[in-house]
């Protein structure tokens, strides 16, 4: 199968951290919260701002298919 063409997705991942939920991009942490719901908000939030500038993005979520 070859590659697609194009930019690269930008990833954000939801996943456990420090007893709660963490959103990560880049291997970074760049939101935290008790509620993984809301950590799945944030990053979908996160995502639907990238990709209104442009940027092909997904979210990923810890325990869930992709």
């Amino acid at each position: 199968m070859a590659a697609r063409d194009g930019p690269e997705r930008t990833v954000f991942t939801v996943s456990p951290h420090d007893g709660g939920w963490a959103v990560e991009h880049d291997g970074m942490v760049i939101e935290r919260s008790p509620d993984k719901e809301v950590a799945k908000a944030a990053a979908n939030k996160r995502a639907r701002a990238a990709q209104d500038a442009g940027q092909p993005c997904k979210v990923l979520v810890w325990g869930e298919r992709y």
